[in-house]
């Protein structure tokens, strides 16, 4: 069975720092790209970031580049995005997700945890 499993959300103050893990288990933890989602209330759920898996390659979303930064350590099959200089807008359910694809253009999510939510106060 497929797990991911999120840990490190909370509440913080705009212009804090919050770092997000995201434990994986039931599969090989280096045959899917790694990423993070989130989803602000009323809204859809977006792209944050991805790393893949065949190069280490990483992406964001132009919302967070620049303050945002994933990393994954294969010995502990976790991966972790590190969240800078947060601002209320970022507050939002933030999911850990395995995926097929993570490219310039193109990121597929096929598991998904179940999300820790990162509240910003302004």
């Amino acid at each position: 069975e497929v797990q991911l499993v999120e840990s490190g959300g909370g509440l913080v103050q705009a212009g804090g720092s919050l770092t997000l893990s995201c434990a994986a288990s039931g599969f090989t933890f280096d045959e899917y790209s790694l990423g993070w989602f989130y989803q602000a209330p009323g809204k859809e759920r977006e792209g944050v970031s991805c790393i893949s898996n065949s190069d280490d390659e990483t992406y964001y979303s132009d919302s967070v580049k620049g303050r945002f930064t994933i990393s994954k350590d294969n010995t502990k099959n976790t991966v972790y995005l590190q969240m800078n200089n947060l601002k209320p807008e970022d507050t939002a359910v933030y999911y850990c997700a395995a995926l097929s694809l993570c490219s310039r253009k193109l990121w597929s999510p096929e598991y998904w945890g179940q999300g820790t939510l990162v509240t910003v106060s302004s």
